[in-house]
């Protein structure tokens, strides 16, 4: 069961999930210029892909893959199913961005060269952690890793988060896949979700009711079970709505 983080926290995100899987083999990933990943390879969402490909390549033979994405990692998830469409067994996509973002992408480089500075200010950290619902129990990692973050690695990763795309080849892909998003997100993630669903006969879509972005941290007992219930059982719990 391998886990991908979001962009603006890395690989600890996955802790309550860690806990609650302990019957799998679990692998937690930081992205490259993330996390324990800062001193690597400029991040991107294709070669971080092939290098988690690589890593289930050596680790995971003989074995059902289970990949588990959320929001730039849910990005990442789809691009290594594109890539290797045999590979994962089960893939979950949690708010995956697949429609780009022009207009804000030409915006990210002034507006981060400008505002880059209050992310080292402890009040301007905790109101950008909130939004991401990281709780005090995770906010001085949290801070700790925003405030030795380069400007320059934010900028790559939101460029690449707001220019994603599905592949063509994703239709080609075998996993089943389990399409998850917040009912209270942006209608641009809602229309992305539906957009994975219609391209592979294998996903199956849900919106979960009441969230935004970021269900594994607000409710991660709630996200855990839709999990584990769809994986052993083929089954979705009756609170989320289907994507058609």
């Amino acid at each position: 069961m391998v886990f991908l983080h979001g962009g603006g926290v890395s690989s600890w995100m996955w802790d309550k999930q860690i806990q609650y899987f302990k019957h799998y083999h679990c692998v937690t990933i930081d992205l490259p210029e993330q996390g324990k990943s800062n001193d690597i390879e400029d991040f991107s969402i294709k070669n971080s892909a092939k290098r988690i490909i690589d890593l289930i390549g050596k680790i995971g033979r003989g074995k059902e893959i289970i990949v588990i994405g959320f929001s730039l990692g849910a990005q990442v998830a789809v691009q290594m199913l594109s890539m290797n469409p045999n590979l994962i067994t089960f893939a979950i996509i949690n708010s995956a961005l697949v429609r780009p973002v022009s207009i804000v992408k030409k915006m990210i480089n002034p507006v981060v060269k400008l505002t880059f500075p209050l992310m080292k200010i402890k009040s301007f950290s905790k109101f950008q952690a909130k939004s991401l619902f990281v709780d005090e129990e995770y906010f001085d990692t949290y801070y700790k890793e925003s405030s030795n973050m380069k400007s320059d690695t934010l900028i790559r990763i939101l460029e690449e988060n707001m220019s994603f795309t599905l592949a063509e080849e994703f239709y080609k892909v075998k996993s089943k896949i389990l399409v998850t998003v917040g009912e209270k997100e942006r209608s641009i993630m809602i229309k992305s979700a539906k957009d994975i669903v219609s391209a592979n006969p294998n996903c199956v879509g849900i919106l979960i009711p009441n969230v935004g972005h970021g269900i594994s941290f607000i409710n991660p007992n709630f996200f855990n079970q839709i999990i584990e219930t769809w994986i052993q059982n083929d089954q979705l719990p009756n609170e989320v709505i289907r994507i058609n």
